[in-house]
C-alpha cells in the first residue's frame, strides 16, 4: 500500500498525519491520525458524560425521522416499519426493564451505561447496545440522494486519509460482508484519536467497555438480516452496495464536528 496524501482533518488543526493498520480481534481496522490538539475521550476510565455536543441518547425510543416509505427502493417500507416497531422498540422496551432492575438512572444517558456495561448484565448489554445502535442507524439514513457522498472537509478527509472515496466505501463494506453471523459495520474515532473502521458482533458498539472496538461512533451500519433479508434475501452484499445511496453525511460529519470541539 501507498503512502496516503497529508491532509488536513476536520478539527482544522495543520500537520502531518499517519496512515495506520492495525489488527483487532475482530478484523483489520483501518486507522487514521487526528490531531493531537484533539480532545481525548474522557470517559472510558471514568464515569463523566463524555458524549460531544449534542448526541446523547436517552432510554426512550425516538420517533424515526421519516416515513417508513422514504427510504424505497434501497430499504422497503415493510422492513423499515418491522425494523423500527418490532425490533428496535423491543429494545428499547428490554433496557428500561433492565434498567430499573438493576438501579440505572434513567434521566442521565444511556452512554454513561455503556461506557461501562461490563458491570451490568447481558440483557443490559444486549438491549442497551440494540437500542443505541438503532437509534443512531436510523439518524445515520436520510432519503435517498443521486450521488450521494459527504462534501467538504469530511469529504477532504475520507479521499485524503483512504486516497479516494470509492476506497473508503470498499474498505467499510468489507467490514459490513465479512461480519460473521449478526453485528454492526462501523466509522468511529479510537481513544488514540485515529478515525477508524470496524465491525462488532450482535448489539455491541465502539462505546462499550468490552467490546472488540472502542471509541466515539461516527457511521453505524446494521447488518443484522432483519435489517436486509425482506428485501435482499441473503445477498448482504447488494444490501451494503445499495445502502450508500442513503447514508446521511450531514450526520456523519456533525458527529464529527461535535466531537473535536
Amino acid at each position: 500500500m501507498t503512502t496516503p496524501n497529508k491532509t488536513n482533518l476536520p478539527t482544522g488543526q495543520a500537520g502531518r498525519r499517519k496512515f495506520i493498520s492495525q489488527t483487532v480481534k475482530g478484523g483489520l481496522a483501518v486507522t487514521i491520525g487526528l490531531s493531537a490538539a484533539a480532545p481525548l475521550l474522557q470517559s472510558f476510565t471514568t464515569n463523566k458524560n463524555f458524549t460531544p455536543g449534542n448526541f446523547t441518547t436517552g432510554f426512550d425510543q425516538q420517533p424515526l425521522p421519516y416515513a417508513y416509505t422514504a427510504l424505497e427502493n434501497v430499504i422497503d417500507a415493510m422492513t423499515m416499519e418491522i425494523h423500527y416497531s418490532k425490533h428496535a422498540a423491543a429494545y428499547s422496551k428490554n433496557v428500561k426493564d433492565a434498567a430499573a432492575a438493576e438501579k440505572v438512572d434513567m434521566t442521565k444517558p444511556l452512554e454513561d451505561v455503556l461506557t461501562n456495561i461490563s458491570k451490568y448484565s447481558a440483557k443490559m448489554r444486549n438491549n442497551g447496545g440494540g437500542h443505541y445502535n438503532h437509534e443512531m442507524f436510523w439518524q445515520c439514513m436520510r432519503p435517498k440522494k443521486e450521488n450521494n457522498a459527504p462534501t467538504g472537509k469530511l469529504l477532504k478527509a475520507i479521499e485524503g486519509q483512504f486516497f479516494s472515496f470509492d476506497n473508503f466505501k470498499k474498505q467499510f463494506a468489507e467490514f459490513g460482508k465479512n461480519r460473521f453471523g449478526s453485528g454492526w459495520a462501523w466509522l468511529y474515532i479510537n481513544k488514540e484519536n485515529l478515525i477508524t473502521i470496524g465491525s462488532t458482533t450482535n448489539q455491541d458498539n465502539p462505546l462499550m467497555d468490552i467490546a472488540e472496538i472502542k471509541g466515539y461512533p461516527l457511521l453505524a451500519l446494521d447488518v443484522w438480516e432483519h435489517a436486509y433479508y425482506l428485501k435482499y434475501q441473503n445477498k448482504r452484499a447488494d444490501y451494503i452496495d445499495a445502502w450508500w445511496q442513503v447514508v446521511n453525511w450531514d450526520y456523519v460529519a456533525e458527529r464529527l464536528h461535535s466531537f473535536n470541539i
